[in-house]
């Protein structure tokens, strides 16, 4: 369990490393994703992209209690 929760550490502080280039990935921004861009206020609302990796996360901790 120890090198899970260190692992997932890792994982998270290099995605929050690379955020910059990451935001700009294509599969981030998908159909259904509500962008606001006005001048002084961007809003980015990933209702698309959270509920697709709501799905996988969900599959994956399926898989695991199997």
């Amino acid at each position: 369990m120890n090198r899970g929760l260190i692992a997932a550490g890792a994982v998270l502080i290099l995605i929050g490393v690379l955020w910059r280039w990451l935001g700009r990935w294509p599969p981030l921004h998908l159909p259904g994703d509500i962008v606001i861009d006005r001048p002084g206020f961007k809003l980015f609302f990933p209702i698309t992209s959270m509920l697709l990796l709501s799905l996988v996360l969900s599959l994956i901790a399926w898989l695991m209690r199997r």
